[in-house]
């Protein structure tokens, strides 16, 4: 694919952050697609179709913009795309030595991929997908951190719990 970009991750959930690096990468690149992890290392608070569901509605308005699972690396999704370049963010010096190491072992196993980072705008650099399943669990209102369709999914999963 020329001119593309596969922004990888767990999205568990999708934040105004994601939709924010998502939108940059959207202006940068001709056709960006979000790809939400089957694998995330960790429990997940909502199921991969949960998540796929709650990028594609989140994302609806990004013209040239996808939404995709996979299962596996990410080197290997993007691979299988034929697509060179993978997004990722980064919103703080915290996550840098995380992403940094990340972006050095994605090289090893594919120096044909290069890995971007993106910044996201100032008010959303301290978004955390574990930070806003915390604020829904304490019932806080999300409408300044994630998108309308995810406030309402964490409301009515917390409630289920």
């Amino acid at each position: 694919m020329s001119n593309a970009a596969i922004y990888p991750g767990t999205f568990d959930p999708i934040t105004l952050g994601h939709i924010n690096i998502l939108e940059k990468a959207s202006r940068v690149f001709d056709h960006v697609t979000l790809a939400v992890a089957e694998y995330t290392g960790k429990p997940n608070f909502f199921s991969l179709q949960e998540r796929h569901e709650l990028c594609l509605e989140a994302t609806k308005d990004i013209p040239n913009v996808e939404v995709q699972t996979f299962a596996g690396l990410a080197v290997d999704f993007v691979q299988s795309r034929q697509c060179k370049i993978m997004i990722r963010g980064l919103r703080a010096v915290s996550d840098f030595e995380y992403e940094l190491s990340l972006a050095l072992t994605n090289t090893k196993l594919n120096p044909q991929i290069e890995t971007i980072f993106m910044v996201p705008s100032l008010r959303y650099m301290y978004l955390s997908s574990s930070m806003i399943r915390q604020l829904a669990e304490l019932g806080t209102e999300l409408h300044d951190f994630v998108p309308p369709c995810v406030s309402a999914a964490l409301i009515k999963k917390v409630s289920q719990r």
